[in-house]
């Protein structure tokens, strides 16, 4: 086939594009310059420039802002606790004092008579207020038996540590029979028989030796030497 030229688009006709009236446009602007007023300025003419002293006035310095007022909570609480410390510190010695006065006082018994002339009782009678003490074995504390091996001990006689092997040391006899400065048993405690209804005895924490009535129940009554 032969080549074919190309064609060109269709340009817009004159017709279609939108045409501005210039004439008409400068003939307005003429219009606008002839009605508006004219200006002349002489050729001599000055111009002054009027000066006017201005006073300006500092701002005010800022005023400090007030320190606040701290309340005195710290102090107080502080006075008061301690207020409160040494009130608390003064009703619990007080209390304390109370309680102590309040507290019971183990009511020495008197030394029987049927003690007197006995070495062992004299001996004993020695220790009258010294406290109970577990395990203790000297005057600044005994426990029941550790005091009567103690006191038997100053007179020579040497008895075995425990209550046990103490009751087994010595002969048994009735209680008609028994005499002071014997001992006194009963499962777990021993005593020095003191005449009557009386011994001498570390009985338990909390009380001290003291001459009181026999508290045990059908105890054995042991004979030493």
């Amino acid at each position: 086939m032969g080549a074919t030229s190309a064609s060109a688009a269709p340009l817009p006709s004159d017709a279609s594009v939108a045409t501005v009236d210039v004439a008409s446009l400068k003939a307005e602007a003429r219009a606008a310059l002839s009605t508006a007023p004219a200006v002349t300025v002489a050729a001599d003419a000055s111009w002054t420039v009027e000066q006017t002293d201005m006073v300006v006035t500092p701002a005010p310095e800022p005023e400090p802002e007030p320190e606040p007022v701290r309340a005195p909570a710290a102090a107080s609480r502080t006075a008061e606790r301690t207020s409160i410390s040494a009130d608390t510190q003064t009703e619990s010695t007080e209390s304390t004092s109370e309680v102590a006065a309040e507290a019971p006082v183990e009511a020495a018994a008197p030394v029987p008579a049927s003690a007197s002339g006995s070495a062992i009782l004299d001996v004993a009678g020695r220790y009258v207020g010294v406290p109970y003490v577990s395990g203790g074995t000297t005057p600044d504390g005994f426990d029941c038996s550790g005091f009567t091996s103690y006191v038997f001990a100053q007179l020579g006689i040497n008895l075995p540590r425990t209550s046990g092997a103490q009751a087994s040391a010595g002969t048994v006899v009735s209680r008609a029979d028994a005499q002071p400065g014997d001992l006194i048993y009963s499962p777990g405690h021993i005593a020095i028989y003191a005449g009557g209804n009386s011994q001498i005895d570390a009985p338990r924490p909390g009380k001290t030796i003291q001459f009181r009535e026999i508290w045990q129940s059908n105890p054995t009554f042991i004979r030493i030497g």
